[in-house]
């Protein structure tokens, strides 16, 4: 971005929270699958002057440019639903190649797509593959669990399609993880589960519990919800899955939720939001260039403005978005007090339901103490192994520094300065790194 674009001094960009990366809801809520538990579908009522909801061009490229100008080394771009496919394959390839025309030097950006596959053919393997997207794959497990909720809107099933989608990817050297929603049926087949995916050839998964609140009682959860003790026995059953896969004593699959835990052991930020002290890190962008504080605010109250006429890096950093932010750090006593807090934060500000019953507690608060018991101490020896192996790593970092240069290293290296051993990168990102 310009130094003055927008009004908006070098400076001023320096001061803010920067623009890294955006939620894209391309095709609103519109979709192929009428799934039991989508909370997105009902987003369409925001939109009752058109039936299909579809990003113009015009729209994608302005928004495309401010993203890719906000002057970040690396950006990168969500497209969800709904269903993105839906938007067919030129528009994707339009949209690298905005990309393209509008990355700054030295700019890497990262595509990320979530679908539920039923679209998925040879041809859009070639762009996914082509163009390195990463690819979320909704798929609950094997048949009877996926198909008791993700069906069609006459109620056909969806597994068979979407597996053989999965089988396409897998095969086709696209990078492919598995997004499961656990609701009051699949949080009963935990290990089924686990062992379906790994054997199905995903290496990353990501467990997404199930809470929405009940349209005909607000105070009450909706049937399909799962349970705070279920989803806690579950988290813990899967844990177990993934220790029993170890090699060498380290993980051999990726479970999301375990991952970002981990971050929250070592003292690193966690990248998944729910585990951040607040929210607010990123904006949603509906079809028709409307902006959002988040996909699961996606209401009037929470809109920021509109890519065509407002800023986006003004908006990630507007009183407004600053306001939602904040209520997610607002917790309740019994949270402040909890020694796993740092591990937690709270949970998603969406999932403290409005129940007396809940005590402004997040839903799953219950869910998370059951896990945090159960996997603590397995965490800890984790984050200790890591660490020292960390420490080892940078001595040797340091001892090899001098064997080069003859002189102690902190006497001799910035960390942004070339690296002594003539690799031509910045110490920090060579020898010295940690």
């Amino acid at each position: 971005m310009p130094e003055q674009e927008n009004g908006l001094s070098q400076f001023q960009q320096q001061m803010m929270k920067p623009l890294t990366n955006v939620l894209v809801k391309p095709t609103s809520a519109d979709c192929n699958l009428a799934c039991g538990y989508c909370f997105y579908l009902e987003k369409s009522v925001l939109y009752p002057d058109t039936r299909i909801h579809r990003m113009p061009d015009d729209v994608m490229d302005e928004m495309v440019r401010q993203l890719m100008q906000a002057g970040q080394p690396s950006v990168s771009f969500g497209w969800q639903g709904g269903e993105p496919t839906l938007m067919g394959v030129d528009f994707y390839r339009k949209a690298v190649a905005a990309q393209q025309k509008y990355g700054l030097p030295g700019q890497t950006v990262g595509n990320g797509f979530q679908t539920n596959g039923v679209l998925i053919d040879e041809e859009w393997c070639d762009l996914l593959r082509e163009y390195n997207f990463l690819i979320g794959l909704s798929i609950d497990g094997p048949e009877h669990v996926h198909d008791k909720y993700r069906v069609t809107a006459g109620g056909r099933p969806s597994w068979q399609k979407v597996y053989d989608s999965a089988k396409l990817m897998l095969k086709s050297d696209v990078a492919v993880n598995s997004l499961v929603v656990v609701n009051d049926y699949s949080v009963l087949y935990a290990e089924e589960i686990y062992t379906f995916l790994r054997d199905a050839g995903f290496e990353f998964l990501q467990f997404i519990p199930c809470v929405e609140t009940d349209p005909n009682d607000r105070t009450k959860v909706a049937p399909f919800s799962v349970s705070p003790e279920q989803y806690g026995e579950f988290l813990c059953k899967i844990f177990d899955c993934w220790k029993k896969d170890f090699v060498d004593g380290r993980p051999r699959i990726s479970v999301r939720f375990f991952d970002s835990v981990f971050h929250t052991y070592v003292g690193m930020a966690p990248p998944e939001c729910t585990l951040l002290e607040e929210c607010g890190c990123y904006v949603v962008i509906e079809h028709n260039g409307d902006v959002y504080s988040c996909d699961f605010f996606v209401e009037p109250k929470w809109k920021l403005g509109n890519v065509m006429t407002d800023n986006l890096l003004e908006m990630l950093n507007s009183p407004r978005q600053k306001e939602f932010g904040r209520v997610k750090s607002q917790l309740p006593q019994k949270c402040v007090e909890c020694k796993y807090l740092i591990h937690c934060r709270g949970g998603c500000p969406k999932d403290r339901i409005n129940n007396p019953q809940t005590e402004g507690l997040d839903h799953f608060c219950k869910s998370h103490l059951m896990f945090f018991e159960y996997a603590d101490a397995d965490m800890k020896a984790l984050a200790e192994d890591w660490m020292t192996e960390q420490q080892q790593y940078e001595e040797e970092s340091h001892r090899r520094v001098e064997e080069l240069t003859g002189q102690p290293e902190q006497a001799r290296v910035g960390r942004n300065e070339p690296c002594p051993c003539g690799s031509g990168k910045k110490y920090k990102k060579c020898c010295g790194r940690a």
